[in-house]
């Protein structure tokens, strides 16, 4: 599993009827101070990858103390989470220019890792939203910092 977690004062991912030029959002979710993850799901991860990254997420001291110093949690500041699926994570652009996805997981298999994942943080006491699985979204985030961290259940960075 890959995450790319944005620390945000607001976010809101929004999908439209038709596509991205539709008349109204059809679905809309949104969060204020927290963190905006975007996730993408490989075929060979399990329980343990999806364990690591909730717990990852969950405690990452990306939110400042009274020092100024990145010491706190998402829970420690009350802040929510904001989940949305993005396979494009897994694109591999290393040979040519357009990505390949052959290591990302078929869509039935990453609905249910992405189902897993949003259900893991909120067990953890966590304030969850999420985008829509395997829908065109529009996201809007107002980054914080910016902070930006990189996350992979393989650990590689």
């Amino acid at each position: 599993m890959r995450a790319v977690v944005q620390r945000v004062i607001s976010c809101e991912v929004r999908a439209h009827e038709g596509g991205p030029g539709g008349p109204a959002p059809s679905f809309r979710a949104r969060i204020g101070r927290g963190l905006l993850v975007f996730l993408a799901v490989a075929a060979e991860d399990g329980a343990d990858d999806l364990a690591y990254l909730a717990n990852k997420i969950a405690g990452l001291r990306v939110f400042s103390d009274a020092e100024g110093r990145m010491e706190r949690s998402v829970a420690d500041v009350g802040g929510e989470v904001l989940v949305v699926s993005q396979f494009t994570l897994y694109g591999d652009v290393r040979r040519g220019r357009r990505p390949y996805f052959g290591r990302a997981a078929d869509p039935d298999a990453a609905a249910a890792q992405y189902e897993a994942l949003i259900n893991r943080l909120r067990q953890q006491g966590l304030r969850v939203a999420s985008g829509r699985f395997q829908t065109h979204m529009l996201v809007d985030a107002v980054n914080d910092g910016p902070v930006t961290i990189l996350l992979d259940s393989e650990r590689v960075f």
